[in-house]
């Protein structure tokens, strides 16, 4: 019974690498190009929540990076309908609830009252799927960003460097 999970598991992440598009590695906002998936509003909406997830500090936050054209573009390109509702209904529920609580939009709220709307949202059967998808796409989208990969896990695209015509000593 485990081994049937095992392998089903193991399908699941071998179609997950094979869907995953080229531009996922060592992208940057051009090359993710514009989508047109939500609203402007629901974006901004987006930027605030990557930002809460992974804030500017001394290194630029999810926000600077524009982690939310990639959420975006991964959600409009490699995910099932499912999904797209799950992520338009949680935008939705967001600032819902964020009016509920403070009386007042997710995008005017503070940081310490966003950080506990969204920990309420994630303890919440409704929304949990909802702060997943966009925790996990947040996290990859950062760790993948150009700017991470240069500056933070200094990447190099090959490894070691080509020195040609040196004199070779005995």
């Amino acid at each position: 019974m485990k081994r049937r999970a095992a392998m089903k598991s193991l399908g699941v992440a071998l179609g997950g690498l094979v869907a995953l598009p080229a531009w996922a590695n060592s992208w940057t906002p051009e090359s993710v190009g514009p989508t047109h998936f939500s609203a402007i509003a629901d974006e901004t909406l987006l930027a605030e929540i990557v930002e809460t997830f992974i804030p500017e500090t001394s290194t630029p936050g999810a926000k600077s990076l524009k982690v939310q054209q990639f959420v975006q573009r991964m959600i409009q390109d490699c995910y099932d309908e499912k999904a797209k509702a799950t992520f338009q209904q949680g935008l939705t529920q967001t600032n819902t609830l964020a009016q509920q609580s403070y009386s007042k939009p997710f995008v005017q709220c503070d940081s310490q009252q966003r950080i506990e709307l969204l920990k309420k949202m994630s303890d919440e059967t409704s929304s949990k799927p909802f702060i997943g998808l966009v925790k996990n796409l947040t996290i990859r989208g950062y760790t993948n960003s150009e700017h991470y990969l240069v500056n933070i896990a200094k990447y190099n695209i090959a490894p070691g460097f080509y020195h040609g015509c040196v004199p070779v000593t005995q």
